[in-house]
């Protein structure tokens, strides 16, 4: 399967307007890269009926440790660094866009965390 995993730091105080604002901009990004990346796999991923997973990390030490993981398995993803115009500050890290991607990719890596 196919699918693209978002990551949304917990710590932030977001509003879920927020949030969800974050998310999309993590999954546009994302998808725009391995579009760019991956042709085959944006592809197939859109005729399979872009299935999506938001899930979430308490703070920014697991976030961080996150994206660590990410580089140690050659996994393409993007950071979202808030502009810092409305709810927290400027240059704010607050979610992480992954592919799509083959889940046996993405899986052991995101296995334990928890639904947004």
């Amino acid at each position: 399967m196919i699918k693209q995993v978002i990551i949304v730091r917990k710590d932030l105080g977001m509003t879920t307007g927020k949030i969800a604002s974050q998310v999309a901009h993590a999954s546009l990004s994302a998808f725009l890269k391995t579009e760019n990346l991956r042709k085959e796999i944006a592809q197939k991923w859109l005729e399979e009926g872009q299935t999506k997973i938001v899930l979430k990390v308490k703070d920014k030490e697991e976030f961080d440790k996150i994206k660590d993981l990410l580089r140690q398995n050659n996994i393409d993803f993007v950071v979202i660094v808030d502009s810092g115009k409305t709810q927290i500050l400027p240059n704010t890290e607050t979610a992480i866009g992954i592919g799509p991607i083959e889940s046996e990719k993405i899986d052991p890596i995101t296995e334990k965390l928890k639904l947004l």
